[in-house]
């Protein structure tokens, strides 16, 4: 497919406004531009000049007996609003009299707007009412377009809005989805992804793009496929528009060096559509010149971070058990060599066994980390020693209030001043994580400076496989989320706070590198700028490598956005565009803490087996269960199917129904509700024949335990007696998901008198949910991240 965008032609557009002091296109340049990048079908218009004779000939060139005429002014951007917009017959009266009529009419229209609305005053109209304002709208009025009238189709879905935006975090994006007039109130109607897709075009083609947007209601309205509805676009048509945008995107983006200007926002609102034909009828552009681009920061040194040979932790109490002497026994707690590790301390000779330095220059050596865990000023300070005087390759600054509190931005802006100026020395410079960090775990670097101490926060210390990594910007929810599951034991657990200096994505891409890790899970409230797109293309890389990511970002809402920026000085960005952009890069993205957990969870035992498909098939011993596992296949974002059983399968469970004596009570059917009166040996059969089933990818068991046929009882569960340990359910069943490819997940649905026994599941290797339908609607998120990931991998992504 060849896309015709003139971009030379377009920077001119940009150039000629820049001339004539304005930063965005009049619609009438938005049309030009629309027909730069290729369109045929660009409406015919006449520009009538404020003050200037309307000419006859002129406007009996635009097609049709009717003509729209729109106020033209650089402040009236919803022009309905304003009365800005009328629809008149082309006769030479009329148009006349009209143009006459709108020339006063606007300005009033619009200045009693800005008065009954004071938060829709442009900027430079803050401030001014009565005459004053009203005289400034009537002098910034500048004339009025007069437009090719396109009879509106009164089809649902005929209407559609494209747009092309700078954002702070990921870049330029290009959505689209329905247009219109209703856009805001479609997006707020349908369920995700429904009404409008947005990705990076960073990221993405047209082709990927135009798959995205195959699943909009908007297309299916487009294309003909509602009942009602007849195609009125060629898919080639709009595959077409979204190549030459992502070309538009890519070329006038922050990204591309020597970009002599960036598109701040571009919105073709609505296109219509006639015959085959896509024109659009309104649109605005707004553009800016280049700015600094974030300088690269030294990742190599990150292993220095994670793997240090020598640390050296400045805060340490030699009286007391504060922050530092906390981080200090975890330390050695976690086998660090004592000899290599130094506390700096101007009044004793040793903490704790280890040596003190009184001072940093006094320990005589470039150490590989050190950890500051004093209080901000102090910490800026001695950040300043460190790369004035190149004492560390790395520095991990425990202390918060670095940017995140009213009146310390200053601080932080010259801390990062300091840092950029050490990186252009040959050696670079440290890499600093933090501010407002809760401190690393690194069982690889034999290291922990998370300060919670042990008795409030056991860890599995020790030489063992362990595959998953944890980053999070909030120390706090990583550390509640390692006490809560038994299951976490991340290799590396990472408290990223204010990214002062290193970000989310430099850690993912770091890590990445590390075979043996299987999960990274991310906790996020906001990205630095442009690391959003970055943090998206490490975690493309890492799905490639064949590494699960998962995801929550905090800061949805405008509340949650005030909260987090308060929390860790981070500007929470539009969480729509994050969603986007990090689910299509692979990761699985959950909107809630329970599905991050449940996430979590099935990560952590799943990562090994096999997904192949979406078809799941499901037993339980209580109708309830039964019912709310059938309930909770479709959601928001995933669809599983009940799998239908081979007829070996149905003779199969038949057969162990009837052994069972339950026949009578049980039908073969899915999901199979076994009812109160199955015993161990019916669970166990009856899981056996849905895993080997090949029609069935994943299975769901869930177990009321409450039932007296099944041993779940913590005496039972615990006994050493082999009758015991024969009849024990969760070994059985542990052992069937062992020997199996396919995922299986165990629900126990039942108090606490039943956690010895979902933990026995777990130590078995099998994630345990505490309800069907969380259980459910969980592993249907984890299939579909699992199905998007191997697409990825496939090319199709």
């Amino acid at each position: 497919m060849k896309i015709y965008v003139d971009c030379d032609g377009i920077r001119g557009l940009f150039e000629r406004a820049e001339n004539d002091g304005r930063s965005f296109l009049y619609e009438q340049e938005v049309y030009e531009l629309v027909r730069l990048i290729g369109s045929e079908t660009v409406p015919r218009y006449v520009l009538v000049p404020k003050g200037a004779r309307l000419e006859p000939d002129r406007v009996s060139a635009i097609p049709g007996d009717r003509i729209v005429i729109k106020a033209v002014s650089p402040f009236i951007t919803h022009k309905s609003d304003a009365g800005a917009v009328r629809i008149v017959p082309k006769e030479p009266e009329a148009l006349l009299s009209a143009v006459r009529a709108m020339t006063y009419e606007v300005p009033e229209s619009f200045a009693a707007l800005v008065e009954r609305e004071p938060g829709r005053a442009p900027e430079a109209y803050r401030g001014l009412e009565g005459d004053a304002l009203l005289a400034a709208a009537s002098r910034d009025l500048k004339g009025m377009l007069l437009v090719q009238y396109m009879p509106a189709s009164q089809q649902f879905g005929s209407e559609l809005i494209v747009s092309l935006r700078r954002t702070r975090e990921f870049g330029m994006i290009l959505s689209a989805g329905l247009g219109g007039t209703d856009t805001e109130l479609y997006a707020e109607s349908f369920r995700k992804g429904q009404a409008v897709v947005a990705a990076s075009t960073a990221m993405t083609d047209g082709e990927t793009f135009f798959r995205l947007f195959r699943n909009t209601i908007s297309y299916k309205a487009l294309a003909g496929l509602m009942r009602g509805h007849r195609r009125i676009v060629t898919d080639e048509q709009l595959l077409e528009c979204f190549a030459a945008l992502i070309a538009l995107g890519n070329h006038f983006s922050p990204l591309r060096p020597g970009v002599p200007y960036v598109i701040e926002e571009l919105e073709i609102n609505p296109f219509a559509f006639s015959n085959y034909l896509m024109f659009p009828l309104d649109g605005l552009c707004r553009f800016s010149r280049p700015g600094e681009m974030p300088a690269p920061r030294p990742v190599e040194k990150i292993d220095r971070l994670l793997h240090p040979s020598t640390i050296a932790l400045v805060g340490a109490s030699s009286r007391e058990m504060n922050v530092g002497r906390i981080i200090l026994n975890n330390i050695l707690a976690n086998g660090f060599d004592a000899s290599r590790l130094r506390v700096v301390h101007p009044a004793v000779q040793e903490i704790e066994g280890v040596q003190a330095a009184s001072s940093l220059d006094a320990l005589g050596t470039k150490v590989d980390l050190l950890i500051l865990a004093v209080g901000t000023e102090q910490a800026a300070a001695l950040a300043g020693q460190v790369l004035e005087r190149n004492l560390a390759e790395s520095v991990l600054l425990i202390p918060g209030g670095m940017g995140e509190v009213h009146g310390t931005e200053d601080r932080c802006r010259e801390l990062q001043k300091r840092i950029r100026k050490a990186r252009q020395r040959d050696e670079g410079g440290p890499v600093f994580l933090g501010g407002n960090s809760l401190g690393i775990l690194s069982h690889p670097g034999r290291y922990d400076s998370l300060f919670i101490p042990d008795a409030k926060l056991p860890k599995h210390r020790g030489e063992h496989a362990r595959r998953s990594a944890f980053i999070s910007q909030s120390g706090a929810y990583m550390i509640t989320r390692m006490s809560k599951l038994s299951f976490m034991d991340p290799a590396y657990a990472l408290s990223i706070g204010n990214q002062i200096d290193l970000t989310a994505s430099d850690i993912v891409r770091f890590i990445d590198r590390d075979e043996e890790i299987r999960t990274i899970a991310c906790y996020m409230e906001g990205f630095n700028d442009l690391d959003g797109l970055e943090f998206s293309k490490a975690v493309r890389h890492s799905v490639l490598q064949g590494k699960e990511v998962l995801f929550y970002k905090a800061g949805r809402t405008p509340e949650g956005k005030s909260a987090s920026a308060g929390h860790t000085a981070s500007l929470a960005g539009d969480y729509m565009v994050c969603e986007s952009c990090v689910s299509q890069a692979g990761a699985m993205v959950a909107d809630t803490f329970t599905a991050f957990e449940g996430l979590l969870r099935l990560s952590s035992a799943l990562s090994g087996k096999a997904v192949s498909g979406n078809r799941l098939a499901a037993v339980s011993n209580a109708g309830y269960e039964s019912v709310g596992i059938a309930d909770n296949i479709l959601g928001e974002d995933f669809h599983l199917e009940l799998a239908g059983f081979t007829e070996e399968t149905r003779k199969r469970l038949a057969r162990i129904l009837r052994e069972a004596r339950i026949e009578t009570l049980v039908e073969v059917k899915n999901p199979i509700d076994l009812t109160p009166m199955a015993d161990e040996g019916a669970y166990e059969a009856v899981i056996e024949a849905l895993l080997e089933d090949p029609l069935a990818d994943a299975v769901v068991a869930a177990v009321v335990p409450l039932t007296p046929l099944i041993h779940t009882l913590p005496r039972e569960i615990a006994s050493d007696d082999p009758r015991d340990l024969e009849k024990n359910i969760a070994g059985r069943i542990a052992r069937l998901a062992a020997r199996s490819p396919k995922p299986l997940v165990v629900v126990v649905d039942s108090g606490a008198l039943y956690d010895p026994l979902a933990s026995a599941f777990e130590q078995g290797g099998i994630p345990v949910f505490r309800s069907a339908d969380q259980a459910v609607w969980i592993l249907g998120k984890y299939v579909r991240g699992r199905l998007r990931a191997e697409e990825i991998r496939a090319g199709r992504g």
